[in-house]
């Protein structure tokens, strides 16, 4: 399994079979080398309607037909867009061709960009492949972290570390103590002068405190 990193929150997991992006913010994603002409997912999902996660899905929807996973109000705001998507809610878990699929909570917001009120906004535990992914989603820090790091068995732990709309990095700290990731990437971060980070602090900090962390460049692929 290959992991592509975008910058912001979107990411793209690729299997033997499978192309998913989750949270595809690609052109007007400054730091982004890749656009959305240059993906073609069969899965999207999305952690919640801001624009700047919700992203080109309509264009990437319209073009190549991927099933859209998302919170029930999200998805039905898809479908009334003429779009392919599966309803789910916070909680719930669903097997798709590529793998599992569980939304958790998150402390943020959720609303499309025509203003339409998109249900609550999640975090996401994908089990692709043998290994169990956990993207935070836009969140603060949550002490039910604690949990879903005792009952996932984290492999990879997409955190957010910019601040002012999500945790920063020393909240982002303590929410990788709660769920005990094999590994932490730091994300949300540097898109913009309001959520600029330093990414190598918050690897300082955690790896002080015995965990491991990768920082993945925008546009890198890694494989796990």
């Amino acid at each position: 399994m290959k992991i592509r990193y975008f910058g912001h929150s979107a990411l793209q997991i690729k299997t033997d079979k499978h192309e998913i992006l989750i949270d595809p913010f690609l052109d007007d994603n400054p730091v982004s080398p890749v656009k959305s002409k240059d993906v073609k997912p069969d899965f999207v999902i999305l952690t919640h309607g801001h624009g700047d996660h919700l992203g080109d899905s309509l264009k990437i929807g319209k073009r190549d037909n991927p099933l859209f996973i998302c919170v029930n109000e999200l998805a039905e705001w898809l479908k009334s867009k003429g779009l392919n998507a599966h309803n789910m809610h916070i909680g719930g878990s669903k097997k798709f061709d590529f793998g599992t699929v569980k939304f958790t909570i998150a402390h943020h917001g959720s609303i499309t960009p025509d203003g339409q009120y998109a249900g609550e906004p999640a975090g996401v535990i994908l089990n692709i492949d043998g290994k169990t992914l956990y993207h935070c989603g836009d969140t603060g820090l949550f002490y039910d972290m604690k949990l879903i790091g005792e009952t996932n068995n984290i492999d990879y732990m997409f955190v957010p570390i910019g601040d002012n709309f999500t945790m920063g990095i020393n909240d982002a700290v303590r929410a990788v103590e709660f769920v005990k990731p094999k590994v932490a990437v730091p994300i949300h971060y540097n898109t913009f002068p309001i959520i600029e980070a330093e990414p190598e602090v918050f690897k300082n900090k955690i790896e002080s405190n015995g965990f491991s962390c990768q920082i993945i460049k925008f546009g890198e692929e890694i494989e796990v």
